[in-house]
């Protein structure tokens, strides 16, 4: 059972590290194990997907999966990667957005409480709440040393970096707070095994020692690399910032526009880490690729998966027709049918401009449509002459100056797509 999990992320290139005797810790029996998630906002992101897929994998092995939602340690801050310290939440905010991560987590995780190895979350700030600043030092400070505590990466890079304004008391004793969550659900829920990112080393190797010094126990740590682009730039951003897996943060439309923009190199890499395809499916899926790399078999592929496992097949659906009218041979009835709000996501930034009813209901010409009612066209001119030439479409169908647009053009009932060319598109309103 564990060699099948360990292996499982082995060759999907999700293992970094892990301490020794994990592998046959796991053979034994049943497991638990935790990864810790930051609860400052009210949706996780791309760059958490990696953990959750761990913890996915984690219960496929068999074994049971914990997710930590730190409400506390959210209140400190994590030094991790990090230059400057982050704002403190309060608990409404908190709770609020935990709710909200765990129905996102539901999603990846099987919280049915009937299963042995059902799923759970918790968030430490249940533990840690009522927790005296002095029962803290006696009873978790004192086991370990500022030595120890100093000789972490994550310290060293804060202390000693140049831009850095140093390093308050609140974030150093974050690995203290961290290590003890580990220590708490080895006692309370048995969990003997904490996850994360390869930059969380030094904290779970904290919880690790707690566990050993503490409880006599033996605790184990196990990490990921973290996911990088081959161009260098950040993985999981895009030009709006983060790719949230919230749809109303970022749209499925644009959440599968980000994967499906990935490079060969990438769309290699990730396929193996952020889907449960088979290792024999992707094999074949990279072959295929590089026998025709300009029909990009695999990052089709790979969008496909993720959208639809964080959002829905429908979701997936409507992505692709809407990619179709951006990019392919689409009609009018295409566009007619996609939901407004996949329309009006396509089309974000597009130019627009709006006429009335009254005046649409008149029977608007279409050198009235591009210039004298909205300026698309800085002159009837000019509209007259690109419609001569046969460059302007309305919802995606070639028209002539003779053209007059009517209710039968209208898309949910009050947009017309106005287009020149391949690339230039106008949105028509009609309020």
């Amino acid at each position: 059972m564990s060699k099948t999990f360990i292996e499982e992320l082995q060759w999907r290139g999700m293992v970094h590290d892990f301490m020794p005797g994990l592998e046959d810790h796991l053979k034994e029996s049943m497991r638990s194990a935790y990864v810790g998630f930051d609860p400052t906002a009210d949706s996780l992101h791309i760059g958490n997907l990696v953990s959750i897929m761990m913890l996915r994998h984690f219960q496929i092995a068999g074994h049971r999966p914990i997710a930590l939602v730190g409400g506390a340690t959210g209140m400190i801050g994590d030094p991790s990667g990090k230059s400057k310290e982050r704002n403190l939440l309060d608990e409404a905010t908190l709770r609020h957005n935990q709710e909200a991560i765990k129905n996102q987590l539901a999603k990846f995780l099987d919280f049915d409480p009937s299963l042995d190895n059902s799923a759970e979350l918790v968030n430490n700030y249940d533990w840690m709440k009522d927790f005296s600043f002095l029962a803290f030092i006696r009873d978790v400070g004192k086991h370990i040393t500022v030595n120890y505590m100093m000789a972490k990466e994550s310290v060293k890079k804060r202390v000693s970096a140049e831009e850095s304004d140093g390093m308050s008391f609140t974030e150093f004793t974050y690995q203290l707070v961290q290590g003890y969550d580990f220590l708490h659900l080895y006692r309370d829920k048995e969990v003997s095994l904490q996850m994360g990112g390869s930059d969380q080393w030094g904290n779970i190797t904290t919880g690790t020692e707690l566990i050993r010094r503490v409880a006599t126990g033996k605790g184990f740590a196990l990490t990921c690399p973290l996911v990088t682009k081959a161009d260098g730039t950040k993985f999981g951003k895009s030009e709006g910032g983060n790719i949230w897996l919230d749809p109303n943060r970022t749209s499925p439309y644009k959440f599968y526009q980000y994967w499906l923009n990935t490079s060969d190199e990438d769309a290699a890499h990730f396929i193996k880490i952020f889907t449960f395809l088979e290792k024999q499916e992707i094999d074949s899926l990279i072959s295929e690729h590089t026998e025709a790399p300009h029909l990009r078999v695999l990052q089709q592929r790979l969008a496909k998966e993720v959208t639809i496992l964080v959002h829905s097949e429908a979701d997936y659906e409507n992505a692709v027709a809407a990619s179709a009218i951006l990019f392919g041979k689409s009609t009018a009835e295409d566009l007619k049918q996609l939901p407004e709000k996949v329309f009006l996501e396509v089309f974000d930034g597009v130019p627009s401009a709006e006429v009335s009813k009254a005046r649409f209901d008149e029977g608007l010409d279409m050198i009235a449509a591009l210039a004298a009612e909205t300026g698309f066209f800085t002159s009837n001119g000019e509209a007259r002459r690109e419609l001569k030439q046969q460059s302007i479409s309305v919802n995606k169908s070639k028209v002539g100056e003779d053209y007059r647009l009517s209710s039968e053009d209208l898309i949910a009932s009050k947009y017309v797509l106005l287009q020149k060319g391949k690339k230039n598109y106008y949105l028509l309103k009609v309020v």
